[in-house]
This record gives C-alpha cells, sequence and structure tokens, in this order.
C-alpha cells in the first residue's frame, strides 16, 4: 500500500474488510438501489395510470351526456327556429345549421380533452431524474 493513503478503521475493528466482503457490500448496496428504483418507478407509473383512467372515464361521460343532450336540444332547437320563422316545410335547413354549429362545439370539446390527455406523464419523470444520477454517480466512481 502507498504510503500516502490513510486506512482508518471503525474503532473496534482490527481487520480491514476483505476484497470479497467489500464486493459483496457492493453488490448488495446495487441491488437494493435497483429495487428501490423499480418501487419508486411502479408507484410513479401506478400514479399516472390512475390520472389517465380518471381522465378517460370522465372524457367517456362527457361525450354520452353532451351527445344525448345535443341530439334533444337539436331537436327541440330546430323545430323551434322552423317554427318562428315559418319555414316548417325547410325543416331541413334548420337542421344543417344546429347540426353544423353542435359538430363545432363538439370538435372544441374533443381538443380540451385531448389536450388534457397529452398532460399525462407516462415517463416517470423523478425516477429517470434519479436514474442519471445514478448512473452519472457510477461513471464518476469508475476511473
Amino acid at each position: 500500500m502507498p504510503d500516502n493513503l490513510q486506512t482508518e478503521l471503525p474503532p473496534g475493528t482490527e481487520t480491514p474488510p476483505s476484497m470479497a466482503n467489500l464486493v459483496s457490500g457492493i453488490i448488495n448496496d446495487a441491488q437494493q438501489l435497483v429495487r428501490q428504483e423499480v418501487a419508486l418507478a411502479r408507484r410513479e407509473v401506478l400514479e399516472e395510470l390512475d390520472k389517465a383512467k380518471t381522465a378517460a372515464l370522465s372524457f367517456a361521460i362527457g361525450m354520452v351526456v353532451a351527445v344525448l343532450g345535443g341530439l334533444m336540444f337539436c331537436f327541440c332547437l330546430v323545430y323551434l327556429l322552423a317554427w318562428a320563422t315559418g319555414m316548417m316545410n325547410m325543416v331541413w335547413v334548420w337542421f344543417l345549421v344546429v347540426g353544423a354549429l353542435f359538430v363545432l362545439a363538439g370538435g372544441i370539446l374533443f381538443f380540451v380533452a385531448k389536450s388534457k390527455i397529452t398532460s399525462i406523464n407516462l415517463v416517470p419523470p423523478q425516477t429517470a431524474a434519479t436514474m442519471k444520477e445514478n448512473v452519472q454517480w457510477i461513471k464518476n466512481q469508475t476511473p
């Protein structure tokens, strides 16, 4: 051993740990680190899946309610407009106008829901950050 290295041992130990003990400790630490990273990734993925389920359920229920309400309102509005304008023989024109308005409103709602769904992050950010830190630390430890 070079003279410039200090080899202080913990109090109560008489001999330094063997190479096998050191390697075993490193392997155990690495295994524990991997287990912790997997547990963190699993927890983050489950959180993101819960968000996705909630968004999908809200989207589906909202679409069903909007479609049913839209149909009822559409029929009511078309016949009201035809009656108010005295164009009962040209009801199809009002169906066209009201239908176009509902398609426009549906498109807006679709894009709002799409933007909410795209905000869901499927890559666990905290796990990715700690994995990068671990890789950097390992690179710094190896000559």
